[in-house]
């Protein structure tokens, strides 16, 4: 940490010092990102979770096609299929998001952070803006792989999907970014509670228990959520086939960017103002 805080933004002794820039503190926080070891392991995670269960979904699913009733086959969406271990990875990602800032807390470096880039501002949006190019990179190479692997696996024994299909392209690339998207939004709740498990815990609240329990409220609640509640809307975009109380695809997706920007600026407003 001190090899970054001597770095670009900051000035040698007997010198005046020049105000770090946003490419200074780009390359700080990339060089944080990068060598920190909990970013290998929990990308590692992340593509085990996603290649592993993907697969593991196709092959069973693509078994278990042939008795599928008429109902079942005309719903059949094989793209879905193929990334549905996308949904186990995103938390990872997630987690890295929270991490990459509340790590900083966890250890005391904020402060010489902040010593380094003073402007909060700054060092909030180049560590949202490393983390959102990781994620989106590793994301997007991983909704590929599960695409490409699901769909070989499913070949032969149900129908498959193409690129060249209406929605499949934007569905897969979609994936990728919705990764991205929910890699910012953990730094954002990293940023407002500062505490990894709180904010772990508000995140799992959000993404996963707040919209299963929209099943056990009256149908028309149910379906204002499903329709409508930020996280479920923004998975459209990796949808080819929709149900009838659903967003479209970049509506959804987004609202959902439209939520994670207000968490954002909320974060912004909170890192500017209380002390370190």
């Amino acid at each position: 940490m001190s090899a970054v805080a001597a770095g670009p933004g900051t000035a040698a002794p007997g010198r005046d010092r020049r105000p770090a820039t946003f490419a200074d503190a780009l390359r700080c926080e990339w060089t944080k990102i990068r060598t920190v070891r909990s970013t290998f392991w929990t990308l590692l995670v992340a593509a085990v979770l996603a290649i592993g269960f993907g697969a593991l979904f196709s092959a069973v699913a693509a078994h278990h096609y042939a008795r599928e009733t008429l109902a079942g086959r005309a719903g059949w969406d094989p793209t879905s299929i193929s990334t549905s271990g996308l949904g186990l990875a995103q938390l990872a990602i997630e987690v890295l998001g929270v991490l990459v800032i509340t790590s900083e807390y966890s250890t005391g470096s904020i402060r010489t952070s902040l010593a380094a880039v003073p402007r909060r501002g700054r060092f909030l949006a180049a560590k949202a803006t490393v983390l959102t190019a990781v994620s989106l990179m590793a994301g997007e190479v991983m909704a590929f792989a599960t695409f490409l692997i699901g769909q070989a696996l499913i070949s032969g024994q149900a129908p498959t999907a193409s690129f060249g299909q209406p929605g499949v392209l934007r569905a897969v690339i979609g994936a990728g970014l919705c990764l991205a998207a929910l890699g910012l939004f953990g730094v954002a709740l990293g940023a407002l509670l500062r505490h990894p498990a709180a904010a772990i815990a508000v995140l799992v609240a959000v993404v996963f228990v707040l919209p299963g329990i929209a099943a056990a409220l009256p149908a028309r609640i149910e379906r204002n959520v499903e329709e409508y509640w930020p996280t479920t809307a923004g998975a459209q975009v990796t949808a080819v086939i929709h149900g009838t109380h659903q967003l479209g695809p970049w509506p959804g997706f987004g609202l959902m960017c439209l939520f994670i920007a207000a968490a954002m600026a909320a974060a912004f407003l909170l890192l500017a103002r209380r002390d370190t």
